[in-house]
């Protein structure tokens, strides 16, 4: 079997994403790359969205951007802008092309099916396969989404709903999004914020068309696309290994109280491609312990009260948007996190601090 000096377990999102970076900065010019992947081909099945707080590599894989958005309770909305970082999507069937016509340049990148076909024995593996064990205690955000087309304009597609609670929670946290990619498109998804111990909350597509019909009131449309994922809200199994890093969600980059990964992961291929000639020594790459700390009392009190939840995420937003997307994107200073510390309800995360 084939030695490499690289070995890449995965080759999704945060696979593919490290590999380009080290192939666009010439890492990989003196260097062979294996990257382990068993689908049969790349197409669309995912979106990417985030705001955007840093620059990436992917503008030209954007489907949209949007520079205002609202989120909404049962008889509340909010009206909000983030001109400043604007709310991207990625296609990632234009995020895989790309990726993988750059690589396809290299002699020195192969594909495999399996790792079994590869010697790892002296190479330097990047994982992005996650283990996590089966616990149904665990929180995870899980979700269906489908683009859909009407006849006539019927979407602003200016703003986007980055929350709408206003429906059936089922002793859950449960909310829409809307994502109008133009006056007559727009992506519609289903979020749940649970255990996965109750399938009655998984009637994804009977969710989904009573929103657009009776909710938005769209009688007359086609599904043109459809996704589903689970998020772990929680840390996968990451064991320190000699010659061995963790990447994506199995390496940590996923935000808890979120979900947001996409630029976590831009921001972690960047640090290994600078400290890739010394990447056996260099210290591991992570989400900042301050996020990790307040995401673990937010995700306590989503557990213990998910009833007030749509309210905790409207008051957060009482704070200016500039200050709620720095925090959401890990961006945020002492001063930013505590103005949004003091719209939580305080007896309930402080009860929260005890679980």
């Amino acid at each position: 079997m084939r030695e490499f000096d690289y070995t890449i377990i995965g080759g999704g999102c945060a696979g593919l994403s490290l590999a380009y970076e080290l192939e666009i900065h010439e890492k990989l010019r003196d260097k062979t790359l294996a990257i382990i992947e068993p689908r049969a081909e790349y197409k669309r099945d995912k979106t990417w969205s985030f705001w955007r707080v840093i620059t990436h590599n992917f503008e030209d894989c954007v489907k949209k951007n949007w520079e205002n958005f609202s989120i909404n309770v049962p008889n509340k909305t909010k009206y909000l802008e983030c001109k400043n970082s604007p709310y991207q999507s990625i296609d990632s069937g234009l995020f895989y092309e790309k990726i993988n016509n750059k690589l396809k340049e290299n002699k020195n990148i192969f594909f495999f099916k399996d790792i079994s076909e590869v010697n790892t024995k002296d190479s330097f593996i990047f994982n992005s396969v996650p283990s996590i064990r089966k616990n149904y205690q665990n929180l995870w955000q899980h979700f269906c989404g489908v683009e859909i087309e009407t006849r006539n304009n019927f979407f602003d597609d200016e703003i986007f709903n980055l929350m709408d609670f206003d429906c059936d929670q089922r002793e859950s946290v449960h909310f829409f999004y809307t994502l109008p990619y133009t006056k007559n498109s727009a992506l519609i998804e289903t979020t749940w914020l649970s255990k996965l111990n109750n399938n009655s909350e998984r009637d994804y597509d009977k969710q989904i068309k009573d929103y657009i019909e009776n909710h938005l009131k769209l009688k007359n449309y086609k599904i043109t696309y459809k996704e589903e994922g689970a998020i772990p809200l929680f840390y996968p199994i990451n064991k320190k290994e000699k010659n061995k890093i963790n990447i994506g969600t199995a390496g940590g980059m996923t935000r808890l109280s979120t979900g947001y990964t996409f630029l976590n992961i831009q921001e972690h291929s960047k640090y290994i491609r600078e400290n890739i000639e010394n990447i056996a020594n260099t210290k591991g790459y992570k989400i900042s312990s301050k996020y990790q700390y307040l995401d673990e009392i937010f995700l306590r009190v989503l557990e213990k009260h998910p009833d007030k939840m749509p309210d905790i995420f409207f008051k957060m937003f009482k704070t200016s948007p500039k200050t709620v997307i720095k925090f959401l994107s890990n961006k945020s200073n002492f001063f930013e996190d505590f103005s949004i510390i003091l719209k939580m309800p305080k007896l309930t995360f402080i009860k929260a601090l005890f679980y």
